[in-house]
C-alpha cells in the first residue's frame, strides 16, 4: 500500500525532486513520510502526516546524487515518526524504504537482536536494513517472507528488490528513477522497466544492472495531464467529471482482440469473474451482463475468497480478473491459485505494464487514464464499459455494444451540468447529519446499490448498506426508522416495478426515498434524474451516488481524495 520512490543521478539533485515524485504516490498512503539523501554522508528526515509536513522540515535544501523517499500506509507498527520510513542499519550506512509486509519479521528481529543489532522502530521494515548489514540483497530477498518490494540505498547506489509488490524503473538521459508505479516520473521519461517477481536491480550513475536476465524498457503513452487536478478542487470531482471521456475511451478497443477473448469466454467451462473492492462490484455486474445479454453463466468471487473455491477448476476454466491498479494482492493471489489448477487468465486493468497485466495470457486496458483519488470512480465505469462490450461481443453484437457506449458517454456528458451538481449538493446538505443510508436495486443495478454504499462509506464515513430490493422483507425492513434516507435505483427495465414496490415498503415505515431513475414517481421524496441507457443503465446510475458521496464528504468536513485508513492500491493481503 505504501509508495516508494528513488533517484540516481550523475549530477546533484534537490530533495524537492524526490518530493514531487512522492506526492504523485500519496494516494498509496499518507500516515507519514520520509526521505534519505546520499551525499558526503547519509541525510534522513521523517514526519507524521501528509508529505506536506515533511516538506516543511526540508525546505528544499538537501542535495545529493542518490535519494529515496516513502509515503506510508501503516501495516506493522503504529503511526509515529520513529516508525516512518526510511529505516537505517546500526551504522547509518544503509537506508531502506519498503512496500509490503515481512511476515516473519518477529522471528528475524529476535535473531538479529541476539547478534547485537539495535532497533529503533516497531516496524517489520527495519529488519531489512539490519539484514543487509550482513547479507547480500539476494539472500535477504530469500530470507524475508510475504509480498514485498524495497529500495536500499548505500555507497551512492540504490538496490531495488521486487517480490510481490510493484516497482518500476524510468530510464532518462542523465538519471534513473524508481517508483511503485510509473506515474511519478512520466513527465521525465516514458521509457520504463517493470520489475518482475524475484528481480533485483542495482542502479548507479552508470546504469541499471540486474542480477540475472536484463530487462529492456518499454514505452508508456499515458497523458500525464490527466493526473493533475487542473481547475477542480479535488481529484475525486475531476475524475467523476472525466467519465464521459473515460466511457468513450473504454469503448475504443481492438475489435479482433475483444472477439478473441469473448470467444474464449464462450468456450470456457467453470469460469469466474474475480476482483476486490470497487472492482468486485464491476465483476458482479459483468456476471449480470453475461447472463442478461449473452445468456451465459459465469461465476463471481471476491479475490480474497477465490482460493477457497478453486478446487473444481480445470484447464478449460477461464479467470477474468478486474483491477484498476493491476497490483491488488488478493487478486494476484487468486490468479496464482487459478494458474495452479491450469486455468487461463484474462485481465481487465487500467494501469499498463502492471503485474496483473503481465501475468495474464490476455489483457484488456480500460483506458481510463491515471486515477488519483483513493476512491475509484472513472475506473469503475470504464470496467463496466469493457465488461458490457465483452458481453455483446459474446453474442456477435460488438458493434451494437460500441454504439450503446458512445451514446451513453454523450448522455452522461449532457447530464453533468452545474445545475445537476448543485441539486445533488443540496441533497447532501439535507442528509449529511443522518447516521444511516440504505440503497436498493435489482438485476443489473443490484451491484450498483452495493457500489453506491461503498462510495458513501469510503468518502463520507457514513454507515451505508446496499441491498437487493427483494431482500427487504427478509430482514432489512427491521433497520428502517422515520426519516432514514433510502436510495432506490430504478432502471426502465423489467425490474422497475419491483424496486418501486420496495421503495413503497420503506416509505410506509418512515423512510425518506431518494429516487435515481429516468422518470419521477409519486413514491420519491427527492428525485435525481438519469438518462435511460438501456443495458448501460448501471453506468449512468452509479454517477449520482459518486457525486452524493463527494458532497457528503464536503458537508461532513472529510477530505474526499484521501479516505481515512485506506489507500488506493492494496498491495498487501
Amino acid at each position: 500500500m505504501c509508495g516508494i520512490v528513488g533517484i540516481v543521478s550523475k549530477e546533484d539533485f534537490s530533495s524537492e525532486e524526490l518530493l514531487m515524485m512522492l506526492k504523485k504516490l500519496e494516494y498509496r498512503g499518507y500516515d507519514s513520510a520520509g526521505i534519505a539523501m546520499s551525499g558526503s554522508k547519509l541525510y534522513m528526515e521523517k514526519s507524521v502526516g501528509k508529505i506536506s509536513e515533511l516538506e516543511k522540515k526540508l525546505d528544499g535544501k538537501i542535495t545529493g546524487k542518490a535519494g529515496i523517499a516513502h509515503t506510508r500506509w501503516a501495516t506493522t507498527g503504529s503511526v509515529t515518526q520513529l516508525n516512518a520510513h526510511p529505516h537505517a542499519d546500526c551504522k547509518n550506512n544503509i537506508a531502506v524504504v519498503h512496500n509490503g509486509i515481512v511476515e516473519n519479521y518477529l522471528k528475524l528481529k529476535k535473531m538479529l537482536v541476539t547478534k547485537g543489532h539495535k532497533f529503533k522502530s516497531d516496524t517489520d521494515t527495519e529488519v531489512i536494513a539490519h539484514l543487509l548489514e550482513d547479507h547480500s540483497p539476494e539472500d535477504v530477498m530469500k530470507t524475508i517472507e510475504g509480498r514485498n518490494a524495497f529500495l536500499a540505498m548505500y555507497n551512492g547506489r540504490i538496490v531495488a528488490v521486487k517480490n510481490g509488490s510493484p516497482l518500476a524503473i524510468g530510464i532518462a538521459k542523465d538519471r534513473y528513477y524508481i517508483a511503485s508505479d510509473a506515474l511519478p516520473f512520466l513527465e521525465k521519461t516514458r521509457d520504463v522497466i517493470f520489475l518482475d517477481d524475484g528481480d533485483i536491480a542495482e542502479i548507479d550513475e552508470k546504469g541499471v544492472k540486474f542480477c540475472g536476465e536484463q530487462h529492456e524498457p518499454q514505452r508508456i503513452d499515458w497523458d500525464v495531464e490527466e493526473a493533475k487536478k487542473g481547475t477542480y478542487a479535488h481529484f475525486l470531482i475531476k475524475e467523476i467529471m472525466d467519465q464521459p471521456a473515460a466511457i468513450e475511451n473504454a469503448a475504443t478497443q481492438n475489435d479482433e482482440k475483444i472477439r478473441e477473448i469473448s470467444g474464449m469466454i464462450n468456450n470456457s467451462f467453470g469460469s469466474f469473474f474475480i476482483a476486490c473492492g470497487t472492482a468486485s462490484h464491476a465483476a458482479l455486474s459483468a456476471s449480470y451482463f453475461f447472463s442478461g445479454i449473452a445468456k451465459k453463466h459465469i461465476n463471481f468471487s471476491v479475490g480474497s475468497e477465490f482460493p477457497l473455491q478453486k478446487h473444481f477448476l480445470t484447464d478449460r476454466s477461464l479467470i477474468i480478473a478486474i483491477s484498476q491498479s493491476g497490483e491488488t494482492a488478493d487478486t494476484l493471489e487468486a490468479i496464482k491459485a487459478a494458474k495452479g489448477e491450469n486455468a487461463k487468465v484474462v485481465s481487465i486493468v487500467n494501469v499498463p505494464g502492471s503485474t496483473l497485466m503481465r501475468q495474464s495470457e490476455y489483457s484488456l486496458l480500460t483506458n481510463a487514464g491515471p486515477e488519483i483519488a483513493v476512491c475509484s470512480t472513472k475506473a469503475f465505469t470504464s470496467q463496466l464499459s469493457v465488461s458490457l462490450l465483452l458481453a455483446y461481443a459474446a453474442t456477435g453484437r460488438l458493434d451494437e455494444g460500441k454504439k450503446l457506449l458512445k451514446e451513453t458517454s454523450k448522455k452522461v456528458k449532457e447530464m453533468l451540468t452545474d445545475a445537476y451538481l448543485m441539486k445533488i449538493k443540496s441533497l447532501a446538505g439535507k442528509i449529511a447529519d443522518k447516521e444511516h443510508i440504505y440503497i436498493i436495486g435489482k438485476g443489473f443495478n443490484y451491484p450498483i446499490a452495493l457500489e453506491a454504499a461503498l462510495k458513501i462509506k469510503e468518502v463520507a464515513y457514513m454507515h451505508a448498506e446496499g441491498f437487493a430490493s427483494g431482500e427487504l422483507k427478509h430482514g432489512v425492513l427491521a433497520l428502517i426508522e422515520k426519516g432514514v434516507p433510502c436510495i432506490a435505483i430504478v432502471a426502465d427495465d423489467e425490474t422497475k416495478q419491483d424496486v418501486i414496490n420496495g421503495a413503497a415498503e420503506i416509505k410506509l415505515r418512515g423512510g425518506y426515498i431518494i429516487g435515481i431513475s429516468p422518470d419521477n414517481n409519486d413514491i420519491f421524496d427527492f428525485w435525481i434524474q438519469v438518462p435511460d441507457a438501456g443495458n448501460a443503465s448501471p453506468i449512468v446510475n452509479v454517477i449520482p451516488s459518486q457525486l452524493l458521496a463527494y458532497y457528503l464528504a464536503l458537508e461532513r468536513g472529510c477530505d474526499p481524495d484521501y479516505c481515512r485508513n485506506l489507500a488506493k492500491s492494496c498491495t498487501v493481503k
